[in-house]
């Protein structure tokens, strides 16, 4: 066997193009993209699994790795990478979008937390929130779904495709995060309604009893009843969580003209 120049370029472009598609995917996803997990073991997973699949990627019919074309190849994998990647955020942040209105409107809000993931200061309800879609889209092998789904674009977005970040949705992405505050409001309605509620019987109360110090009795008691009102309405978060992960699920689909459930 001779390894020709042409040979080691075709070999070399058949692994760095699906590279930079299966790492901009691990590097965005939830779960192995996070700040906690070190590069190197992000790396090393790409390299992986890039290895494993590779014999079942067409070839990349790229004639010159060093090329102006190749380049705008690499940024077209790293798009679609990140846009696979972006969906699971957009997912996930769904939740915690809802928490951070829980909080806010029972006076939890006060209580902060760091978020690992971001170095951000969030409500510890939404922290929660976070956490709990985090491991649900673990326990619903979202991280395989996800893999399984770039493995299966290279058939259905081959490189190169027919015409450069033609097959990249851009105004259907950012059409579909409008499902993030839909689904979001839709979660914390029942305790937004709970709460107007108690707010407005303080507020007979107030004119009833002028007296009384409603800032010093409304506010534990505002609290004490958002914990209640969040345990009595959680049974609602698991239905909230496969309505928008199909709905996730249904758009990677359709962005990658693939037919998948």
């Amino acid at each position: 066997m001779e390894f020709t120049e042409s040979v080691i370029n075709q070999y070399l472009a058949d692994f760095l193009l699906p590279l930079f598609r299966i790492s901009a995917l691990i590097m965005s996803m939830v779960g192995l993209g996070a700040r906690t997990i070190p590069m190197p073991i992000k790396l090393f997973l790409s390299i992986v699994i890039t290895a494993a699949v590779m014999p079942a990627i067409p070839p990349t019919r790229v004639e010159n790795l060093l090329s102006l074309g190749t380049a705008l190849l690499i940024a077209e994998q790293t798009i679609i990478g990140i846009m696979l990647g972006f969906i699971t955020i957009l997912v996930v942040n769904t939740f915690t979008l809802a928490g951070q209105i829980i909080a806010m409107q029972t006076g939890l809000g006060f209580a902060s937390l760091v978020d690992p993931a971001s170095g951000m200061n969030v409500p510890a309800v939404g922290q929660f929130f976070l956490i709990l879609s985090t491991l649900l889209f673990w326990a619903m092998d979202g991280h395989l779904a996800y893999l399984q789904f770039v493995v299966a674009s290279f058939d259905t977005i081959p490189i190169p495709a027919t015409e450069v970040f033609s097959s990249v949705k851009f105004k259907e992405i950012v059409e579909w995060g409008s499902w993030m505050f839909t689904t979001a409001l839709s979660l914390a309605i029942a305790p937004i309604t709970a709460m107007l509620l108690i707010n407005f019987s303080f507020g007979i109360m107030t004119r009833a009893a002028p007296q009384l110090n409603i800032f010093a009795i409304g506010f534990p008691i505002t609290m004490t009843a958002g914990l209640i009102i969040m345990w009595l309405t959680m049974g609602n978060f698991y239905t909230h969580f496969e309505l928008q992960w199909q709905r996730a699920i249904d758009f990677s689909c359709y962005l990658l003209n693939c037919g998948m459930k």
